[in-house]
């Protein structure tokens, strides 16, 4: 008897089996089209599984596998009401610490206006260079958030000689000995004292428009913004009024709030460094993360548990 998982969109997953029977994928565009016997549903953090999604999920559809750290696309309360298991793929730290440090060093060298400057001939043409850059090395890191990922970007800031410090909801010594980070229990006080300011933290209701007009107002003038957690974490609207204003000195951002949409302010400032949410995007971690996913699927075919379960209530 073969095992029916559906997909939220084509995914290029290899044949597998679940307790000695064959899985077959099934891509749904709709709850409409779920088959009444699937018994798991995977998606992507781009894929919304809504409380109308779960509210039509057939009786035996008992777990959603989400591919990506994150589950801000999944109404966990509407999971939980019905007994619903939820999985993530939290496998992606090192990669996605590797892109926020390559968008700090970016945006505050001014790398893509640089080549954006070169490509369009205006440097063998003779034209005034882009606007100065500003020094990584030495300079003071503030992380909105010190989960594994937000960690591992302070062991890179390390090799820098940056002095870490984070703001987080609970103190974790542990790591800040590990990391020589210092804790800073008031978020205005961490922005204050910061010359980059990167964002780790999962977006939630008391988190959305964390990075708002009032808590950018907190930060050092000059100061380099980075966001490679959830766009809605971040007001973009204030963002760039900030950067218009010359109280930032630039951003990189790999998230953003109406993905795979842009604010179209965002998109014609020379001072943004912008990624289409690649955090993950390397086949290293793309295989581990389809890996956990299968992992986390068989493993709750198998047994009814997952492997890497997210808490829904």
């Amino acid at each position: 008897m073969t095992k029916i998982v559906t997909l939220s969109r084509p995914l290029p997953l290899p044949r597998i089996e679940a307790g000695g029977e064959a899985v077959e994928f099934v891509r749904v565009s709709s709850v409409a089209d779920i088959p009444t016997e699937a018994l798991a549903h995977i998606s992507t953090a781009m894929d919304p599984v809504d409380g109308e999604f779960i509210a039509g999920m057939p009786e035996g559809q008992r777990l959603i596998a989400n591919i990506g750290v994150g589950v801000d696309n999944i109404d966990l309360t509407a999971a939980a009401a019905r007994g619903i298991a939820v999985s993530n793929t939290p496998v992606v730290t090192e990669d996605t610490a590797d892109l926020a440090f390559a968008l700090i060093l970016g945006a505050a060298r001014r790398v893509g206006e640089g080549e954006r400057y070169l490509r369009a001939g205006k440097w063998s043409a003779g034209e005034a260079p882009p606007a100065l850059g500003t020094r990584v090395h030495g300079q003071a890191l503030g992380l909105v958030g010190f989960g594994p990922i937000a960690q591992a970007v302070a062991r890179r800031a390390r090799g820098f000689g940056m002095k870490v410090h984070y703001w987080n909801r609970t103190r974790r010594e542990e790591a800040e000995a590990a990391l020589g980070a210092t804790f800073v229990p008031d978020l205005a006080e961490l922005l204050g004292q910061s010359d980059f300011v990167s964002v780790h933290t999962a977006l939630v209701p008391a988190t959305r428009n964390l990075i708002n007009a009032d808590r950018i107002g907190q930060m050092r003038k000059g100061v380099v913004l980075v966001n490679t957690a959830r766009g809605g974490i971040v007001d973009e609207e204030a963002l760039c009024n900030a950067l218009e204003a010359g109280h930032l000195g630039a951003a990189g951002l790999d998230v953003f709030a109406d993905e795979p949409q842009v604010l179209p302010a965002l998109l014609e400032r020379q001072d943004v460094l912008l990624t289409p949410h690649i955090g993950s995007a390397t086949s290293a971690c793309r295989m581990d993360m389809a890996q956990c996913v299968l992992g986390n699927v068989v493993s709750f075919l198998e047994s009814g548990t997952v492997l890497t379960p997210v808490e829904t209530g």
